[in-house]
């Protein structure tokens, strides 16, 4: 639509991004002037509806957040909640977490690359389309994709919201007998995951670079997944180099309970999420972060598939900041994942009992572990008989809402600047393209983006989001999507 000198696009629908959100760009002379990831879904509560219930409660209600990530709201519940009882939970019931983290993983990561990131990179529109033309490739996502699903069926009780987690453990553990059948499936799973990595290595990339710090937990000698301490790496502009530098840099390290000094987060009004900064600046946490911060402790044979693939050896001083080179890391974490699994499986002894007792107590605790898309953190309060007073959950999409703002602002800037004419159609799919590059998880209920473009000769069009410290999060409303 045209109305003095501003032309406004919406694009109704995009099937491959989970969740409801918008996006806002307005372009002035030629100049990107604001882009706005605009997430209008309705707040959930979770924040509030946690406080007064037993301490025992959160990693069954958290894991309602996410029907593609709740393994990672059971932990970060139940690690922040053994924290504030005194309680740490080792051996093999932290490795039995830990193999139900890798189902995750497995499925979630999958799920990103066959059915919402692929399609991208090979002309088609949806992964139906794509089945099409590349039937062999999706039925091995598949497959994948179901092994991390039998994982969580098999530890967790079903794969979506499992139901045997619970604080100090499970309340079932496996016996090794059950758990054979799936070491085979794993072996026959990293087939497909080498394979996966293979093909994703063979797309055409676009060259692009985040300049935003990147954080993810750190656990000296392992891939961090269930635990760890906040690391961060600076931005490149910081270090005098470009925005697309592949060089690691130096990395900063902070105590997990002092996580709400450093990453504070602010109410803007175009959003009913959260944005967040890290000591200041924009980050991003998730797939490229963890590359970045924590690669050089992937096993050898992981790492050579990885440069074999293209990506940087993290070894010798080389990170991926490459948002659309995303696709490759994640299928490197898949084939982790797998590996990992496997390894678990086999080193595993049924422990005792299923869970340690985890008496309550007055106190506050902290828990943080890595989502697929990027570092989870919880935290609760809670009186001397086990009652959450205060409740807090900082998820990664919201994290990076920023950052994203910040890739989708320089993606179109430079094609822009490239002195090309970019059709309302050709600057849409950019657009829905970097957005899927990082893979936000909105919601897991509803999949569609509103896309408003104002294109302004002269004038000025809508104003800049503003942005002010909420104390409660959640309690915002929607905001519509503008009408031009």
């Amino acid at each position: 639509m045209t109305h003095r000198g501003e032309k406004v696009l919406r694009v109704a629908s995009l099937a491959r991004v989970e969740g409801e959100g918008a996006l806002h760009l307005r372009l002035q002379d030629g100049e990107v002037a604001e882009a706005r990831l605009k997430i209008y879904e309705p707040p959930r509560f979770f924040e509030a509806f946690l406080r007064g219930r037993s301490y025992t409660e959160p990693p069954d209600i958290t894991s309602r957040v996410c029907g593609i990530c709740p393994v990672a709201y059971q932990m970060s519940a139940c690690r922040a909640i053994e924290d504030a009882c005194g309680i740490v939970v080792d051996g093999q019931l932290a490795a039995l977490r830990r193999l139900l983290y890798c189902g995750e993983w497995i499925e979630s990561q999958t799920l990103h690359i066959y059915m919402l990131h692929a399609p991208d990179f090979l002309g088609a529109d949806s992964v139906i389309g794509l089945a099409r033309t590349h039937r062999t490739h999706v039925e091995q996502g598949l497959r994948l994709k179901q092994t991390g699903n039998t994982i969580m069926e098999l530890l967790g009780g079903r794969a979506i919201h499992p139901v045997n987690v619970r604080i100090g453990g499970f309340h079932r553990a496996p016996t090794r007998a059950e758990l054979r059948p799936l070491g085979e499936r794993l072996k026959r799973a990293r087939d497909d995951a080498e394979a996966t990595v293979r093909w994703v290595a063979g797309f055409d990339f676009p060259d692009a670079g985040i300049d935003t710090e990147l954080l993810a937990l750190a656990e000296p000698g392992v891939y961090a997944i269930a635990s760890g301490t906040p690391t961060a790496m600076a931005a490149p502009s910081a270090a005098g180099l470009p925005a697309g530098s592949d060089r690691a840099l130096p990395t900063r390290t902070f105590p997990l309970h002092t996580f709400p000094d450093h990453v504070i987060e602010t109410q803007v009004p175009h959003s009913t999420a959260l944005h967040s900064t890290l000591d200041g600046h924009r980050h991003l946490t998730g797939t490229l972060a963890r590359y970045a911060i924590s690669g050089r402790w992937l096993p050898p044979d992981v790492l050579r598939t990885a440069r074999e693939a293209g990506l940087g050896d993290p070894r010798e001083g080389m990170v991926c900041r490459n948002p659309f080179r995303s696709i490759i890391v994640r299928a490197i974490e898949v084939l982790y994942a797998v590996g990992e699994a496997l390894r678990l499986i086999e080193d595993y002894e049924p422990p005792a009992r299923p869970y340690v007792d985890v008496p309550a107590r007055a106190g506050t605790g902290h828990g943080a572990t890595e989502a697929p898309r990027g570092l989870l953190y919880h935290r609760y309060t809670l009186d001397p008989d086990g009652t959450v007073t205060e409740a807090a959950l900082v998820p990664p999409t919201a994290q990076n809402q920023a950052a994203i703002e910040q890739d989708l602002h320089r993606s179109v800037q430079e094609r822009l600047g490239t002195g090309a004419h970019l059709t309302d159609t050709e600057l849409t799919a950019l657009c829905e393209r970097v957005i899927r590059n990082h893979d936000p998880c909105i919601s897991c209920s509803t999949h569609f983006l509103d896309l408003t473009v104002v294109r302004n000769r002269g004038g000025r069009g809508p104003t800049g989001p503003g942005g002010s410290h909420r104390a409660h999060p959640g309690t915002a409303g929607r905001e519509e999507a503008a009408s031009g």
